[in-house]
């Protein structure tokens, strides 16, 4: 074997560019770190950033405490409808048959109709607070709860007065939501909304108090409503409104909507409310309101001049009903009630609530401004008999002679009436009564049943927003009326 001079002289000059190019790589890589350094070893785990600011709320100990106590209701009723007229009532059949032929086919029909709603046990028990309008009228009522076992439940009591039902089953050691205090609630506190939308059990949604103190909705008769922005869609009616404390604060019971379904705007009926109605069902079978003897109204900017007042707030008494509790305390009309029992009034429909849960026979303390002076007063209160005051009877005509209104009669859409109209509890306005024969109303083809939501672009809430806004018209104005008949929603212009 010979060496080869040249060719390993070759192989050294090789040897030495390559040991140059390796050390020159190393060199430029680390410059622009092309290597792995320590800190980025994939052998280490990467520690995530630590957020600056408050934590992030969490609602998961509050939802499992409180979801096993909300139920699932579910109900049916039987409709009967009287059938089609039969073949068989032809003059041509009974010819042959005569009168003694029988009438199988003129049985009424029957139907069963299923609606779904929600509850929130409140007593270990049994005992399950609703509202009135997810078990009206229903012939079967079932509760199923979060461990699927279903219950039969019977009626205890209701009060469509406040939309509150109380529900009953036979069970024991049921899980509970404790009750909450919610005069003490503030706007912007979060809240969850707990219940069962559309069927889909032990649904949570999570918001805000967006408002309190909520009347003239138009929903019930005493509202008091607590407003969220918490999903609220049907099915939901009844479920419960817990604060972070897994406190219930409120009964869910409508919501505001033009489709329908959510649209960011809830009500519940406070838990205050709700809790006293809801003793008096269990152990009275009925509500029994405190009464005091006074029609009331609204001190308006105007008002609140004319009586020395810098502020319009309080309630204007406009009458004192004779042999009443306030005829006895001295009241007198041109009085405004300005503090109930160390509360503030700041508007009738808040007076009007906080009578009615005053246990009847307690004497309470009443401040009043007269001649621009506050006197105290002391009233008993009596109990609030059906003879006294029925809102949902309460009726109104439009204002005025020969105005585009003249000869229609209204009164509040109840909840029971807009069930029975087909409308969902979140509508509000006035529902026709009465439309005058020959009238302007008659003419532009308005007709009984007809709901009024509108007048001249301006909402109808009930029947004071309907009086005042007929008041405007006058014998040369037309009204625009947006309406609902038969679940479709209209424009109607009436020319006087």
């Amino acid at each position: 074997m010979s060496f080869d001079r040249r060719s390993f002289k070759v192989g050294i000059i090789a040897g030495i560019f390559l040991v140059t190019g390796v050390l020159a790589g190393v060199v430029i890589s680390s410059r622009f770190d092309w290597l792995p350094s320590a800190a980025s070893s994939p052998s280490e785990t990467t520690a995530a950033p630590v957020l600056s600011g408050p934590t992030p709320p969490n609602f998961v100990q509050v939802a499992k405490a409180v979801m096993p106590a909300v139920v699932n209701i579910s109900t049916t009723r039987v409709v009967r409808s009287p059938s089609a007229p039969s073949a068989l009532d032809d003059p041509f059949f009974r010819q042959f048959f005569g009168d003694q032929l029988p009438h199988p086919f003129h049985m009424p029909r029957e139907r069963r109709e299923n609606s779904l709603g929600s509850g929130v046990i409140v007593s270990p028990d049994g005992y399950i607070i609703t509202n009135n309008h997810v078990i009206a009228k229903a012939d079967e009522i079932k509760v199923l709860l979060n461990d699927k076992r279903e219950f039969t439940g019977k009626v205890v009591g209701t009060d469509p007065k406040t939309d509150i039902a109380v529900v009953k089953i036979n069970a024991k050691n049921l899980p509970t939501i404790p009750w909450g205090d919610s005069d003490k609630l503030e706007v912007g506190e979060y809240v969850l909304a707990i219940g069962n939308p559309f069927g889909l059990n032990q649904t949570v949604t999570q918001g805000i108090v967006s408002a309190v103190g909520r009347a003239n909705v138009g929903i019930a008769d005493y509202e008091d409503f607590i407003q969220t922005d918490a999903a609220i869609n049907p099915g939901n009616s009844g479920g419960a409104l817990v604060n972070v404390r897994g406190q219930l604060i409120g009964i869910n019971t409508a919501i505001f909507s033009r489709s329908g379904g959510y649209m960011g705007i809830g009500f519940a009926v406070p838990s205050d409310m709700a809790h006293s109605v809801m003793d008096s069902l269990v152990k009275n079978g009925k509500v029994i309101r405190g009464w005091l003897g006074v029609s009331i109204q609204e001190v308006t900017p105007d008002l609140a001049k004319q009586f020395g007042m810098k502020e319009s707030r309080g309630a204007l008494v406009s009458e004192v009903i004779p042999n009443s509790p306030a005829a006895a305390a001295g009241f007198k009309s041109g009085d405004i009630i300005t503090a109930f029992d160390g509360k503030p009034v700041d508007s009738p429909s808040l007076l009007r609530n906080v009578v009615a849960q005053v246990p009847v026979g307690a004497t309470v303390k009443i401040e009043v401004l007269r001649d621009k002076k506050t006197v105290t007063l002391k009233a008993k209160i009596v109990e609030q008999h059906t003879d006294v005051a029925q809102p949902e009877g309460e009726t109104a005509q439009g204002a005025g002679e020969d105005t585009a209104l003249s000869g229609v009669e209204v009164q509040n859409l109840t909840p029971d009436i807009a069930s029975q109209l087909g409308l969902h509890a979140g509508v509000t306005g006035v529902v026709i009564t009465t439309v005058e024969e020959g009238s302007a109303a008659e003419e532009a083809g308005l007709q009984e049943g007809d709901v009024i939501t509108e007048v001249n672009r301006q909402a109808v809430r009930n029947i004071g927003d309907f009086t005042r806004l007929s008041r405007k018209l006058t014998s040369k104005s037309s009204a625009l009326l947006f309406v609902i008949r038969h679940g479709q929603r209209l424009f109607v212009a009436i020319q006087p």
